[in-house]
C-alpha cells in the first residue's frame, strides 16, 4: 500500500525527519523493485540477491527492512492512518458505518494510488502459500492493534475475548474479500465486496434466495 502522507489522515502529522524519510525512500524502493522483478520472471523465481541490487542496496539492507521475501509483499503503509482515521470519525456514528467508511476509503486510496500492485498482491495471496500464511500473520498484528480502536469507542476491555474476536473477524474477512476478488479475476469493485462483507459481519449472512 506510498511514501508519501495518505489522505486518510484526519490531521497533517509533523514532516518525517531526515532519517525517517530516507528510511521512507529505502523501503518503496525495495518495494519497487521486488514488484517488477515479480512481474517479469515469477515470484519463486526472485531472489533477494535480485531485489538489493535492483534497488541498489545490499541484501542485509533488504532484510533489515523486511525480515522475509514475504513481507515485502504483504506490508504496507495504511495500517496507522487507517486506524487514526477509525479514531477519528464521529462518537455518535454507529460502528458498523465507521468501520465501513475506513475500510472502503482505504481500498479506494490502494486501488487508486497503486492499481498494478494492488492487483498483483491479490493475486500472488492466492498463488503463493507463503504469502498468503504471511499476509494471514500480518493482518493478526493488525487487529491487535484495532481492538485498541474498538476498545476506544465501545468501552470494551482491548484484551478481553469480545473486542479480540470482533477485530479478527474483521481482518479474517478482509482476508477472505481479496482472496474473493483475485479468485474472480479481479472483476469485482473491491471495495464494495469489502462493504459486502462488513454486512455479514455486522449482522450475519443473508437469506438464502432460491
Amino acid at each position: 500500500m506510498t511514501a508519501a502522507r495518505s489522505p486518510l489522515a484526519p490531521d497533517a502529522p509533523p514532516r518525517p525527519g531526515l532519517r525517517e524519510r530516507k528510511k521512507i525512500k529505502t523501503r518503496e524502493a525495495i518495494r519497487t523493485a521486488t514488484y517488477a522483478l515479480v512481474e517479469q520472471q515469477g515470484y519463486d523465481s526472485t531472489t533477494i540477491e535480485q531485489i538489493a541490487e535492483r534497488a541498489e542496496v545490499s541484501p542485509s539492507t533488504v532484510f533489515r527492512y523486511f525480515p522475509t521475501k514475504e513481507d515485502i509483499v504483504v506490508t504496507d503503509e495504511y495500517d496507522e492512518p487507517l486506524l487514526a482515521e477509525l479514531a477519528a470519525r464521529p462518537a455518535d456514528e454507529p460502528w458498523a458505518d465507521s468501520v465501513r467508511y475506513v475500510i472502503r476509503k482505504t481500498i479506494q486510496l490502494a486501488v487508486a494510488e497503486q492499481p498494478d500492485v494492488t492487483v498483483l498482491r491479490s493475486r500472488l495471496m492466492v498463488e503463493v502459500p507463503a504469502v498468503r500464511s504471511r499476509m494471514a500473520e500480518s493482518l493478526s498484528e493488525t487487529g491487535r492493534l484495532l481492538t485498541e480502536a474498538i476498545a476506544g469507542r465501545t468501552g470494551l476491555d482491548p484484551d478481553g475475548l469480545e473486542a479480540r474476536v470482533h477485530a479478527m473477524s474483521l481482518m479474517g474477512g478482509l482476508l477472505e474479500v481479496t482472496t474473493y476478488w483475485a479468485e474472480h479475476g479481479h472483476r469485482d469493485d473491491y471495495a464494495d465486496l469489502a462493504d459486502r462483507a462488513v454486512d455479514v459481519i455486522m449482522h450475519g449472512p443473508p437469506a438464502a434466495t432460491s
